[in-house]
């Protein structure tokens, strides 16, 4: 995927809008799952994920080689329009964003506050990607794919810091949207920490990943009916999808139950609050938990953007549900 040289070349891009972000261990999460566990805050972003990592290095570089861009177009859930917003901003870009109806009000509103032109359509990410596609076409835009070897560069900056301040890891587990975060990890593991394993994460009503690893070929599912939004995904990248089955130890399912618990676990032991996918990891760490007692792991709280209603029902003690 990426040399170390590559990695540590985008480092600056990353760093003059993103300070390392931290990584601690819990004293509560320890108790509760056994685990010598760090969590790596990607919550701590200036757009709450770690998404705008790879947003950086991307628009960075078509800015430069392609001086005479004016606008690009993509579509997303939410993070990944975040992130190429903050950086359009950046770099002088106008950046258009498709998402399906029903996103999410709050990462909407971020979107449009980052400067982004926000138009809404099809039933899920899968359906905005393909309007964006004819829409890039319309305009004169360039599309940007969600993933993309930039991102995955970007992002695996988040992996490099992990993975230079804490030693003898046995495991990192990390949610799986289209796969640029656990590529990344992947990419950096490879270089920084060989021994290391990978474990991806999926919502098991968005399992499409899992199903396709299980087969050996791209699976599609026919919904990606989850609370955890950064995890719904239909149809897999098919380059993700290679790097995923050559490099992570395997993926874990995890229900909507269990994430919800996650994220109230999260908030009473760390008082940080996650969106699903962000507490998707440490879902998946409490339900191996016997299998790592004493052992070094980290998981990755991707992003912390939930809308309110679902945090305040999550708070509750119940699990907000999809048709």
């Amino acid at each position: 995927m990426f040399t170390l040289a590559e990695l540590e070349s985008v480092m600056p891009v990353v760093r003059a809008s993103v300070p390392p972000t931290p990584q601690y261990a819990w004293p509560l999460l320890r108790a509760r799952t056994g685990a010598d566990l760090i969590v790596k805050h990607e919550n701590h972003t200036p757009i709450g994920a770690f998404k705008v990592r790879g947003g950086l290095v991307h628009l960075d570089r078509a800015k430069r080689e392609r001086p005479q861009l004016q606008g690009i177009i993509s579509a997303t859930r939410g993070n990944h329009g975040q992130s190429l917003a903050f950086a359009g901003e950046r770099v002088g870009l106008s950046v258009t964003i498709v998402v399906p109806y029903g996103n999410s009000a709050e990462k909407n509103a971020a979107m449009r506050a980052l400067g982004a032109e926000l138009i809404e359509h099809g039933r899920d990410f899968d359906e905005a990607r393909e309007h964006a596609v004819d829409l890039a076409a319309d305009r004169g835009l360039e599309f940007v794919r969600s993933f993309h070897r930039d991102f995955v560069l970007g992002v695996a900056t988040y992996a490099y810091e992990l993975f230079t301040s804490v030693e003898l890891l046995d495991t990192v587990y990390v949610p799986i949207g289209l796969g640029s975060g656990i590529c990344g990890l992947i990419g950096a593991r490879n270089r920084l920490s060989p021994r290391t394993r990978i474990v991806g994460v999926v919502a098991e009503r968005a399992n499409a990943y899992k199903l396709s690893l299980a087969a050996g070929a791209i699976v599609r599912t026919k919904s990606a009916l989850t609370f955890a939004d950064g995890m719904a995904v239909r149809v897999p990248d098919a380059t993700a999808f290679d790097i995923i089955r050559g490099g992570a130890e395997r993926i874990v399912e995890v229900s909507e139950d269990e994430i919800a618990d996650a994220i109230r676990i999260l908030f009473s032991a760390t008082h940080n609050c996650a969106e699903g996918a962000g507490a998707a990891s440490l879902a998946a760490l409490i339900k191996e938990r016997e299998r790592f007692q004493g052992r070094r792991v980290a998981v990755i709280l991707s992003g912390q953007n939930i809308d309110r209603p679902w945090m305040a029902t999550v708070l509750s003690g119940a699990t907000p549900r999809l048709a």
